[in-house]
């Protein structure tokens, strides 16, 4: 694993200090680790939202359509 040192003024690091006490963090090291894992996950969201709407419109669904696309998510959760 890399390491990386940052700096913070006195009241990010009293802040970082808070979440990692108050919420079960063993280090700031895992706090920041997953700060940066939702952003990851936040911009990746984000690109999929933008492919979305950037596509080619297609038929209305209906009700049969999120019937059968419930059908396949409970199959992929069953494996």
């Amino acid at each position: 694993m890399s390491t990386m040192n940052i700096s913070l003024p006195d009241n990010l690091k009293q802040f970082v200090d808070q979440q990692v006490a108050g919420r079960g963090y063993g280090t700031s090291s895992e706090y920041v680790r997953e700060l940066i894992r939702h952003d990851k996950d936040r911009q990746h969201l984000r690109s999929l939202l933008l492919e979305g709407a950037s596509s080619e419109a297609t038929e209305p669904v209906d009700a049969a359509y999120f019937d059968s696309l419930r059908a396949r998510a409970s199959r992929q959760s069953s494996k």
